[in-house]
């Protein structure tokens, strides 16, 4: 089964992004390439619990087992020792690339209290986009009486395009909601 956005891509957004910056050939038009999702767990310190509630959200809106990130360096100002594990992070790729993308847009941004579309201004100058999300429960696989503690992640959607106008309108015609200004 080939992912829903996947043949949206193929069937609508390459002709319209040909027509529309005037590429050549097909394989010019930008294409999503990954997902990286980021948490950030300074309380793992602490808590070392905290790794794997973290890990069972973070698995359970990607589908693949997170990855430890380390610290790289002692910080004595926050208690951090070389080492010292204080995040976790998986890179999506393909069709469950795909399939977290359209949860994404279509079930989890729309449940954020108060939402006007996501910020212009999550792009890098190269075409990647960044969004930071305040609580993981606004992904729909996430129960609610399971969760020890609201989270934050970060999504980083990266793409093959050149500049943020041509990765701003590719994921545009994906359905990500920006906000007007």
């Amino acid at each position: 089964m080939v992912a829903r956005l996947k043949e949206i891509y193929r069937q609508e957004v390459v002709p319209a992004l040909i027509k529309e910056f005037g590429y050549q050939n097909a394989m010019e038009v930008p294409r999503l390439v990954k997902i990286a999702v980021n948490i950030g767990l300074g309380e793992a310190l602490q808590n070392p619990k905290a790794l794997d509630s973290a890990a069972s959200d973070i698995s359970a809106v990607t589908g693949q087992k997170p990855v430890i990130t380390r610290a790289k360096r002692s910080i004595a100002n926050f208690k951090v020792r070389q080492g010292n594990p204080i995040g976790l992070m998986v890179t999506v790729r393909g069709d469950r690339m795909w399939e977290l993308l359209d949860r994404m847009v279509n079930a989890a941004l729309p449940r954020i209290r108060d939402f006007h579309g996501v910020s212009n201004k999550g792009f890098d100058g190269r075409g990647n986009y960044s969004l930071g999300i305040r609580e993981q429960l606004i992904f729909p696989e996430i129960e609610y009486d399971k969760v020890d503690r609201i989270r934050g992640l970060q999504l980083t959607l990266v793409t093959t395009a050149r500049n943020d106008e041509e990765g701003k309108r590719l994921l545009q015609l994906l359905g990500m909601p920006f906000s007007r200004n």
